[in-house]
C-alpha cells in the first residue's frame, strides 16, 4: 500500500517545493542598458527561494549604481550540482556565454584553476580575510594561490526527533557535543519497543548513486581513520588500502539494517527528507538548510546536534573567469568583496546558509543583524507590516544552546575536505561506482556481496589509476 504522508510531512513538502521553485528566472537590466557595465554571476539555484538571498545580495550591491557605475544580474542554472558544472564548464571552455563571476561548488575550484577558467583574485577581492573560518577559507585556494572567495559554507548536521525519545524513555532528549554513532546505535532498543506510529528505523541519510553517496562514503572514512586523506594538497593519491578497509567496514556499520531506513540507498536530499519528516526515522544527516523549514514545521520537538564523527564541508566559492579583464574585472571583484562581506555573510547566516564568517556568528542575540537583505532584517525595516517576511528559525534552542555559535560554527571549524583534485569529477564517479558493491544488487555467487577487504581493494586499485601518486 502507498504511504499516506502525515500533515507535517505534506506542510514540510511544500514549504521545501516553495524554495526550490526558483525556475531559473532571473532580473532583467533597464532598456537600454550597457552591457560592458553589467556583471554577469552563474550561479546554481537558491535553496532560499525565488527572490532568496542571493539575489537580494546582488540587488542590495545595484542599489550603489550611482556609486561603481556598474550593474550585476543574476543566472541561475537549471539541474543537479553535476549538470551546472557541465554546463558552466562548456560555457567557459567555448565562449558561448559572458559570465564574469561563477559561483563554484568548493570541490570545482581545482578544476577551475587547474584548467585557467578562473583568475587568481588580488585583495580588493576579499574583506578582511582573517575573519574567515579557516577551514573553509583553504577551499578557495589551489596551490598557494586564492582564486575565490567562499560565499556561502554547509556541513552535515543531524537532526532527530525529540518526542520520539520522549516516547522512548530516553534519560535526555539534548544530545549535545558528545553523540556517538554507537550512542545512536543502543536507542535502538528503547524507540522499537516505545511503538511509535509510522516509525521504521533509526536513521536515513542521502545514498543514491551521486554526490551524496560521496559525502557520507568520506564522512566514514575519515571517522575511521584519523587524519584519512584521499589525496594531498597538490591532488597525489596517498591514501592507503588499510585505510580504505577501515573507511568501508565503518560505513557498512553505521548504514546496515536495522540501523539505515530501507530504500536509502535510492535517496537524495529530498527523499531523506521526506522519510524524516514522515515520522518513518528518528534521526536525519542532512545540511544546515533545511533547519529554518524543519523548525517551522516541528518546532521544539525538532533537535539538532553536530554530526557523530567526522562532516564534510561543503559550500560554494565566488571566483572571476578568466575571460572577464580590465575594470569589468575589477568591479567583478568589487561585488564578491561585498558579496562575501560582514554583513552580506549575517544575512546569508540569517536565511538558513552556513556563513563563512567568523564574525557572523558572535552578534549577542537570537539572530545577527542584516542590512544588506530587507526581507531577513529584524524590526520595522523588515516589511512594511514590520515583521520580516523570510523564515528565519529562532537561534536558542530549548536547552539555551545557540544554533549558530553551539553547533553550527564547531561543526564548520571542525568539518573535513572531500579529495581535493582537479580530477574531482572522476574521483566522486569511481567512489559511488565501487560503493554500489555495499548498495547496489549483489554481485557474487549466490548473490553475496564482497567484503570490506574486497571493495577496498578494488576502490583502491581504481583510484591509483586515476590520480597520479
Amino acid at each position: 500500500m502507498t504511504r499516506r504522508p502525515a500533515a507535517a510531512a505534506l506542510a514540510l513538502l511544500a514549504l521545501l517545493t516553495s524554495t526550490a521553485c526558483t525556475g531559473g528566472e532571473v532580473r532583467q537590466q533597464p532598456a537600454g542598458a550597457d552591457a560592458s557595465s553589467r556583471i554577469v554571476v552563474a550561479s546554481g539555484q537558491d535553496v532560499t527561494g525565488k527572490n532568496g538571498i542571493r539575489q537580494q545580495l546582488i540587488d542590495a550591491w545595484n542599489a550603489k549604481e550611482g556609486e561603481h557605475g556598474y550593474r550585476a544580474r543574476l543566472v541561475e542554472l537549471p539541474g543537479s550540482a553535476d549538470q551546472q558544472r557541465s554546463q558552466l564548464l562548456g560555457a567557459l571552455q567555448s565562449g558561448s556565454a559572458r559570465y564574469d563571476v561563477v559561483n563554484l561548488d568548493v570541490t570545482w575550484i581545482p578544476e577551475f584553476a587547474a584548467s585557467g577558467l578562473i583568475s587568481p583574485l588580488g585583495d580588493a577581492a576579499v574583506e578582511d580575510p582573517g575573519d574567515i573560518v579557516p577551514s573553509v577559507d583553504s577551499t578557495s585556494k589551489w596551490r598557494g594561490k586564492r582564486y575565490a572567495v567562499p560565499f556561502n559554507s554547509d556541513t552535515g548536521l543531524l537532526y532527530y526527533r525529540k518526542d520520539h525519545l520522549v516516547k522512548a524513555g530516553a534519560s535526555r532528549t539534548d544530545l549535545g557535543t558528545d553523540v556517538t554513532w554507537d550512542g545512536l546505535r543502543e536507542l535502538l532498543g528503547a524507540l522499537d519497543r516505545a511503538g511509535i506510529p509510522d516509525r521504521e528505523a533509526l536513521w536515513t541519510t542521502q545514498l543514491a548513486a551521486y554526490e551524496g553517496r560521496t559525502v557520507n562514503a568520506v564522512e566514514a572514512f575519515a571517522s575511521a581513520v584519523p587524519g584519512f586523506r584521499l589525496t594531498d594538497g597538490d591532488g597525489a593519491y596517498v591514501a592507503t588500502r588499510e585505510e580504505l578497509t577501515a573507511g568501508v567496514s565503518e560505513l557498512r556499520e553505521r548504514t546496515a539494517s536495522p540501523y539505515l531506513l530501507e530504500g536509502a540507498a535510492e535517496s537524495r536530499e529530498a527523499e531523506s527528507l521526506s522519510a524524516f519528516a514522515e515520522g518513518r526515522t528518528t534521526f536525519l544527516r542532512h545540511w544546515p538548510y533545511v533547519y529554518p523549514t524543519l523548525h517551522e514545521t516541528f518546532g521544539d520537538d525538532l533537535g539538532v546536534a553536530r554530526l557523530p564523527g567526522k562532516a564534510v564541508l561543503g559550500g560554494q566559492n565566488l571566483a572571476v573567469t578568466s575571460s572577464t579583464s580590465g575594470q569589468r574585472a575589477a568591479k567583478a571583484a568589487e561585488l564578491i568583496a561585498f558579496l562575501t562581506g560582514r554583513d552580506s555573510e549575517r544575512c546569508l547566516l540569517r536565511a538558513g546558509f552556513a556563513a563563512t564568517r567568523v564574525s557572523a556568528y558572535q552578534e549577542e542575540g537570537t539572530a545577527p543583524r542584516c542590512e544588506n537583505a530587507p526581507a531577513y532584517a529584524e524590526g520595522p525595516s523588515a516589511s512594511p507590516g514590520g515583521e520580516s517576511t523570510a523564515r528565519m528559525a529562532p537561534d536558542r534552542l530549548a536547552d539555551g544552546t545557540s544554533y549558530s555559535r553551539g553547533i553550527l560554527l564547531p561543526a564548520l571549524r571542525a568539518a573535513v575536505h572531500r579529495p581535493r583534485t582537479p580530477l574531482y569529477g572522476a574521483v566522486t564517479h569511481t567512489l559511488t561506482s565501487e560503493l554500489d558493491a555495499l548498495y547496489g544488487p549483489p554481485r557474487g555467487a549466490g548473490g553475496s556481496r564482497p567484503g570490506d577487504g574486497e571493495v577496498a581493494r578494488r576502490l583502491d586499485e581504481a583510484l591509483r589509476r586515476l590520480l597520479p601518486d
